[in-house]
């Protein structure tokens, strides 16, 4: 689907289903660099399930026009503008790493137009190490290689694919080389100083579940039970050995989590 935003194209995938008008919206945020297809299974999952899906490339990602927005709240209020745009009054919000920041700022902000959110691979603060941000300024190879040897567990590192013939770090490598000159350094920036996560969460109304990765680096456990513990009634579930790229390490516990959390809340 594509749907335009102050005058540029915003693509969203929709699980390969129609929308239709009574059913709820369920937005997927990607994290840093990234784009739409880190959600292909569980946008698919959803869309089928009776939900309408938009798993959106963030402006200057994947298939969307533009430049890269300038930190996290100017996310937050694009965010609110796809929900508008898509002729949603309310939405789910899920999203995984900087998406996650995304979504809690969005559901802080727009507390009316957001029903639940799942926040994956989530703390309130993610500080990216300078040594990164310096790669990323200089379109270094090497940013990539830290997001990669920082980003899984150790299992996943050795090649440990869910999915038969998929090599997970060399798949996450090529989505960060396909992306423009300078998304992954805006996108690093705007994780780096982002420093309203405690505020927002201690804001939020909606449902919440965050899904964390015992082993992850980026965002420790630890990190990840601080924020569930500010956002009232927020849930928590911990994938034991896994690190932050949760979607391609434990797709399937990821997906068990989220179809409990979000089929309760409609039962």
């Amino acid at each position: 689907m594509q749907l335009t935003i102050d005058g540029e194209t915003v693509f969203a995938a929709t699980g390969g289903r129609a929308h239709i008008a009574e059913q709820p919206l369920a937005v997927f945020i990607h994290g840093a660099g990234g784009d739409h297809n880190a959600w292909a299974l569980h946008s698919r999952w959803l869309a089928f399930r009776g939900w309408n899906v938009l798993a959106v490339d963030l402006p200057a990602h994947g298939r969307s026009s533009g430049q890269p927005l300038s930190g996290i709240e100017a996310l937050s209020q694009w965010i609110a503008q796809v929900m508008a745009t898509s002729g949603a009054a309310r939405a789910t919000l899920i999203g995984h790493s900087m998406g996650s920041l995304i979504a809690l700022q969005t559901a802080a902000s727009h507390p009316d137009k957001v029903q639940q959110v799942v926040l994956i691979g989530a703390a309130a603060a993610i500080p990216v190490n300078n040594d990164l941000l310096a790669a990323a300024a200089a379109s270094d190879h090497a940013a990539i290689d830290m997001v990669n040897l920082w980003g899984y567990g150790y299992a996943a590192g050795l090649g440990g694919s869910r999915a038969p013939g998929v090599w997970l770090t060399g798949a996450n490598e090529r989505t960060l080389e396909r992306a423009r000159p300078g998304v992954l350094h805006a996108d690093l920036a705007a994780c780096h100083a982002y420093q309203q996560g405690l505020s927002a969460a201690a804001r939020i109304k909606a449902p919440t579940l965050l899904i964390c990765g015992e082993k992850d680096q980026l965002t420790p456990a630890k990190a990840g039970r601080e924020l569930a513990d500010t956002i009232t009634g927020a849930k928590m579930a911990l994938l034991d050995g896994a690190g932050h790229m949760l979607m391609a390490e434990r797709p399937c516990e990821v997906q068990d989590e989220m179809a409990r959390f979000l089929l309760e809340r409609r039962a």
